[in-house]
């Protein structure tokens, strides 16, 4: 068995480990989610009981009802992430840490089995991807846990790593002339972190625009289904202020989840504003221009400038809440298009997906 057959295996196993974990934050957001369903259940029940009993008073129903624990993370009317299950939390913990050393290994043998700096292809960039994301993650998730920011990371580092070993691989080989360069770690390896990080603010802003909806008391299904009453009844459990979503009480609240949205998002900002700059400097080497409005630099600077625009509606136009959030679902959308989209299906100088 060679070098690079025991990186694959490695990555095997670190999928493995994710997909374990992805499973375990689910089920532990599906048990915060019951406890906040039943909690919020009997003040309900408590508040129609007094209400209906004799010399019921709103007063009355409302001692009945009893107070409601502060929100976690300054929200009204929280329930407490303890809600969740201990083991499920420990295994999610113990399953991302594995897979990143497993994932961390994988790419090593991979740099040795090639003899190189491994982010030379789509399938080397999507590994180190991954890592930078969960890693993130994995340090987000010290502070406060929040299992839903585990199951939107871990469902993308699944789906990349899948991606990776079916579609995108490639044997581990030496790299053309154009690549044999130190920019490959500084380029590409500052690229490849920032969509790490933008990854984990996107899960963050996601979560915020849930929590937003929940915090204002609105949902989409309630206005455009109204002529539809039988489809709008059977959606109205889905909706986000409805009982299935009582878990979001746990939560912290949509200010805080838009300040973490904000802090990585500034991080990979400045990442992306390097990697705009070191790559045309390395095009100036290698091609003797520093911009020459290829597929690659055209989707890498459109990126900037959402990001860019984000970031100054965010600080100086007062710009909050979901119109903030907008822009980073934009933004991630076009780092994710000038991965995949330009590298597979537009012919360019950085044509070096290795498919």
């Amino acid at each position: 068995m060679t070098v690079g057959d025991i990186s694959t295996l490695l990555v095997w196993g670190a999928m493995t480990a994710f997909t374990v974990g992805f499973l375990a934050y689910t089920a532990d957001l599906a048990r915060i989610a019951e406890a906040a369903a039943r909690a919020a259940g009997r003040p309900r029940a408590a508040r129609a009981l007094a209400a209906g009993g004799a010399g019921g008073s709103a007063a009355g129903s409302s001692r009945a009802a009893g107070p409601r624990p502060a929100a976690a993370g300054g929200g009204t009317g929280a329930v407490p992430a303890a809600g969740g299950s201990r083991r499920a939390e420990g295994i999610s913990r113990a399953t991302t840490y594995l897979g990143v050393l497993l994932l961390l290994a994988g790419i090593v043998a991979r740099g040795i089995a090639a003899g190189r700096w491994p982010t030379a292809n789509m399938y080397e960039f999507t590994l180190v991807g991954a890592l930078v994301a969960v890693t993130v993650l994995a340090v987000v998730l010290r502070r406060r846990y929040i299992p839903f920011l585990g199951v939107v990371v871990h469902g993308i580092a699944v789906l990349a790593l899948a991606l990776a070993l079916l579609v995108f691989y490639v044997q581990a080989d030496a790299v053309q002339p154009a690549l044999q360069s130190y920019w490959l770690v500084l380029h590409v390896g500052v690229a490849i972190s920032a969509t790490g990080v933008f990854t984990v603010a996107f899960a963050a802003a996601v979560l915020q625009v849930l929590k937003d909806a929940r915090e204002a008391g609105r949902s989409r299904l309630d206005t455009p289904w109204q002529r539809f009453e039988p489809v709008r009844a059977g959606l109205q459990r889905w909706r986000v202020t409805g009982p299935a979503w009582e878990w979001l009480r746990s939560v912290p609240s949509a200010r805080e989840l838009e300040a973490l949205s904000f802090r990585l998002n500034s991080i990979g900002f400045v990442l992306w504003t390097f990697t705009l700059i070191g790559g045309a400097i390395w095009a100036e080497h290698a091609w003797g221009r520093y911009w020459g409005w290829d597929p690659k630099e055209v989707g890498t600077f459109i990126a900037w400038v959402v990001y860019a625009a984000y970031l100054h509606a965010r600080t100086t136009r007062g710009w909050s809440g979901r119109r903030a959030a907008y822009f980073v679902f934009v933004g991630y959308a076009v780092v994710l298009a000038n991965f995949t989209v330009i590298n597979l299906f537009v012919t360019g100088k950085h044509s070096y997906s290795g498919l």
